[in-house]
């Protein structure tokens, strides 16, 4: 069993920052890559950023040049800075690991359970 536990979301003004965690435990094989997804009452979820195996990363346009997406092998763990905030970017963010847990099995996502953030005077 894979269980992915996110942390760190709250309430902040806009321009200010916050930094997401999202740590798994259980047994991994491989890991393929590491994705963050949001979204917002009445809306559907959407890409937030992304980051493969060999370190690539891939923002959505709305959060590119504010945000960064970063992981700890060590510690299997993936992380969201979010710089600049903006009411817009008030949602439930997710956590999301594209993982092998056995050789020979096939790759599969796992997700974390959600951290509000919110975004307001």
């Amino acid at each position: 069993q894979v269980q992915l536990v996110e942390s760190g979301g709250g309430l902040v003004q806009p321009g200010g920052s916050l930094r997401l965690s999202c740590a798994a435990s259980g047994t991994i094989f491989a890991i393929n890559g590491m994705g963050w997804y949001r979204q917002a009452p009445g809306k559907q979820p959407g890409l937030v950023a992304v980051i493969t195996s060999g370190g690539s990363t891939n923002y959505a346009d709305s959060v590119k040049g504010r945000f960064t997406i970063s992981r700890d092998n060590a510690n299997n763990t993936v992380y969201l800075q979010m710089n600049a905030l903006k009411p817009e970017d008030t949602a439930v963010y997710y956590c999301k690991w594209n993982i092998k847990r056995l050789p020979g099995s096939r790759l599969y996502d796992y997700w974390g359970q959600g951290t509000p953030v919110t975004v307001s005077s």
